[in-house]
């Protein structure tokens, strides 16, 4: 059992690529394994495959992990390493490295460990680690040519943000890939709505370990039998009846609990504040559907280009979390296909390409690549853009009035309302099944919930013409409820036409025809709609504003759908119940706190798009 943890999250959660039986890694690589030494004496163990033809000179392209550089020992070869295949075949010192207090490294492991603008003495952070770390390997590996470039994915991602603080003078090239940014609103949070359903996920990063090791650590929770993910959590009621199956031993369950507001803790840990005058060239990849890490890469991006001067360029393709480093042929999120080959396009033609010409290229800012390399998942074709989002945009504003979305308008005083019952939730999937983190949801269809009374739907008539959106989404709400807290979610989703093709990835009880494809969703803890530091209750019946801002899109809704938006306050079990009557913490909200509440949104609210005029 244990090893088969090991195997699952090595691959689901590190995304391990497909490899190419045909290459063999241990015929073309040497492998190595080094504790390094850290300035406080820490040793971090790390793995290093160099190429075995020493005729030449090669760059170093580094991942940091939380996650193990396994398989550990003499002899043992990873499937393939590197970036993607043909980066393996082309040649690099390809160095895997386990983060402080993970794995087989020393030390002690802080999730998300803060990071020390102005370290002193032997002080030390993600970002001294990986300095520490490229110093001894410049130094000491040979056949290196002086130049370093750090990738990873997802957690992995973080720390190839983070080694952009690290100033080491080879650190030539880096590409944060579904980097995790902070977590108040990238993977267990979004705008402080706690996600219940990576709530196994806590197990990796709540148990500490005493000394180093090759072997797990941590525990998953048992939740017995079960098969119905909604069920197990709906009679497990409220979240302090889900300590059982951790308790205090389990660090990061109860951070949660301790600091259920965006406080210093969470702040501290945020690495967006601190990308100012960034050196390195940077290459961001994120997929439009990433449940995971979605907020990460638009938002580093966006950071970077107001601060530095370097090179930076962002990629956004049709994938869930770290799809584009699987090799297949067709790529499709769920029941909905986008195209043949993307992933081996990327690799191919923009990952490879940006490491090759930094590492050993002429490193100039002529890299032969776009700003921004971006995917049209309406119209399933990529584009080139200049800036992201592009220069030719323009917002418009829709009303929300009794079922209709329509360009905004002034009208007459009205509301729409619904009875939201935390023992009768929307589910934010028509699938029975338990999953280790929900990806598949993103592009699910929402014909489910637009028959149910607690979702209010509207749509456009039918288009005439296509309408891109290329930029993010902003709901400006105006709500009410009988209560004294509440959640908003809000779903922006293409209603596929009547005579749309099934595909071959579509389930079994289900048609494209009249598909209600979800294109962008998001949600806001009411109780943070001013202030996610100093949340506040509603007052009962009193109209309030409720911004939310919906990340970004590039989607074509095409001649013949319809744009629809839904609106609702439940999403079980993605995000946990709102109690709907305000506790200080909703971590230690009692069975009694949860009631039924009216809601209303009035139809003075808003959707703004970001919409495309040409290209």
């Amino acid at each position: 059992m244990r090893k088969f943890l090991l195997l699952f999250l090595i691959a689901a959660v590190s995304c391990v690529r497909a490899q190419d039986d045909s290459y063999n890694v241990e015929e073309h690589y040497n492998k190595s394994e080094e504790m390094i030494a850290m300035r406080d004496g820490i040793k971090l163990h790390v793995t290093i495959y160099s190429p075995k033809d020493t005729s030449k000179k090669y760059p170093i392209i580094m991942q940091r992990t939380p996650y193990s550089c396994a398989p550990y020992g003499e002899g043992k070869f990873r499937k393939q390493i590197g970036p993607n295949i043909t980066m393996m075949k082309e040649g690099y010192i390809v160095v895997y490295e386990d983060v402080r207090g993970r794995w087989a490294s020393e030390g002690v492991y802080d999730n998300m460990r803060p990071y020390i603008p102005n370290k002193k003495g032997k002080q030390t952070d993600e970002a001294s680690d990986t300095y520490d770390t490229i110093d001894w390997l410049v130094k000491n590996v040979s056949n290196n040519n002086g130049k370093v470039g750090v990738w990873g994915i997802s957690y992995p991602g973080f720390y190839s943000t983070y080694s952009l603080l690290s100033d080491h003078p080879a650190l030539k090239a880096v590409s944060p890939q579904a980097s995790i940014s902070d977590f108040f609103f990238d993977d267990f949070h979004h705008n402080g709505a706690y996600l219940l359903s990576y709530w196994r996920a806590t197990a990796l990063f709540g148990y500490m370990k005493d000394q180093p090791t090759t072997e797990p650590w941590y525990k998953f929770p048992d939740i017995g039998p079960t098969k119905d993910q909604y069920q197990f959590f709906l009679d497990a009621g409220p979240l302090t009846n889900l300590d059982k199956y951790y308790g205090k031993d389990n660090i990061f369950w109860q951070q949660f609990k301790e600091h259920p507001n965006y406080d210093e803790f969470w702040k501290s840990r945020g690495i967006i504040q601190y990308l100012k005058n960034i050196k390195p060239a940077v290459m961001f990849v994120g997929g439009w559907f990433d449940a995971e890490d979605l907020y990460g890469p638009l938002n580093s991006y966006a950071k970077i280009e107001k601060t530095s001067k370097n090179y930076n360029t962002i990629v956004e393709g049709p994938w869930s979390h770290g799809d584009w480093a699987r090799r297949k042929k067709r790529q499709a999120i769920g029941n909905v296909y986008f195209g043949d080959d993307i992933s081996a396009f990327f690799q191919d033609s923009i990952e490879t390409k940006f490491f090759h010409h930094f590492l050993k290229g002429d490193g100039s800012k002529d890299s032969g690549l776009p700003e921004a390399y971006m995917y049209d998942t309406g119209k399933n074709e990529w584009s080139q853009f200049d800036q992201w989002p592009p220069k030719n945009t323009e917002k418009e504003a829709y009303s929300l009035n009794k079922g209709a979305l329509a360009q905004y308008t002034t009208m007459d005083y009205s509301y729409d309302e619904f009875v939201s019952d935390p023992k009768h939730p929307v589910p934010y999937s028509e699938d029975i099944k338990v999953v280790f983190t929900p990806r598949k949801y993103m592009t699910d269809d929402q014909r489910f919930a637009a028959r149910r009374p607690d979702v209010l739907t509207y749509e456009t008539e039918v288009l005439d013409h296509d309408v891109t959106l290329a930029g993010d989404i902003l709901a400006q709400l105006k709500v009410s409820t009988t209560g004294t807290s509440a959640d908003w979610i809000v779903k922006v989703i293409d209603v596929f036409p009547d005579d749309a093709k099934d595909f071959p990835e579509t389930q079994d009880y289900l048609h494209m025809s009249n598909y209600f494809m979800m294109v962008r969703s998001e949600v806001m803890r009411g109780r943070f709609r001013n202030s996610f530091e100093k949340p506040e209750p509603f007052v009962p019946n009193q109209v309030t504003d409720v911004n939310l801002k919906l990340q970004d899109v590039y989607h074509t809704f095409k001649k013949g759908h319809k744009i629809q938006v839904q609106i609702q306050s439940t999403w079980f079990p993605l995000i946990d119940l709102n109690p709907q009557t305000y506790v200080d913490n909703i971590y230690l909200a009692k069975e009694s706190d949860f009631k039924k509440q009216t809601h209303r949104v009035y139809n003075s609210s808003k959707i703004i798009f970001t919409v495309l005029k040409d290209k």
